[in-house]
């Protein structure tokens, strides 16, 4: 299950990669569209464990990850609003989505310590492959300053939300 998650993000940013290898680039509205659908993404997964979960460090991890991811996608669409940017939806973007929905949907099919230990496993994996894709793709490829300054905020954040998740999977073996 986890695996699966991690290889759609591996297979997105290596789709972004290829097509960067064989001389076009990534745009600043497709950045700010993947960068804002991954944020999306865990939102719909810290609340779908809101609604699951009865394990007070899991809800606490959730209702972190809601607040922060919210947060940095309201910076998001505040920048491409004073920019007058358009977010530019992609086969990256579109891939995340759909590859998030199919997790969501095997999430829901578990419950208790099942559900908890599978949704904190996601997240360890989730923001592993999101900070290697702005490390390695977004961030450098991002033309606009103020798009990378807020891709590299972002990523100070979710490195914490990986040690945090990695932190909670630790205490639930």
């Amino acid at each position: 299950m986890y695996a699966r998650l991690t290889s759609a993000l591996a297979l997105a940013c290596l789709i972004s990669g290829a097509s960067l290898a064989a001389g076009s680039t990534i745009t600043d509205p497709q950045i700010a569209h993947i960068a804002y659908t991954a944020g999306v993404i865990d939102i719909e997964a810290a609340k779908q464990a809101l609604k699951i979960s009865k394990d007070k460090d899991v809800i606490a991890f959730a209702n972190d990850m809601l607040r922060d991811h919210e947060a940095v996608n309201k910076q998001a669409l505040d920048l491409v609003t004073k920019l007058n940017v358009k977010p530019e939806d992609n086969d990256t973007s579109r891939a995340l989505t759909k590859t998030a929905t199919q997790e969501r949907e095997k999430l829901a099919k578990l419950s208790g310590t099942d559900f908890d230990k599978a949704y904190v496993a996601n997240e360890v994996a989730y923001h592993k492959q999101v900070n290697g894709a702005l490390e390695a793709l977004l961030i450098p490829s991002a033309k606009n300053a103020e798009l990378k300054d807020l891709l590299e905020t972002g990523l100070k954040l979710f490195q914490g939300h990986q040690q945090h998740a990695e932190h909670v999977a630790a205490m639930m073996k």
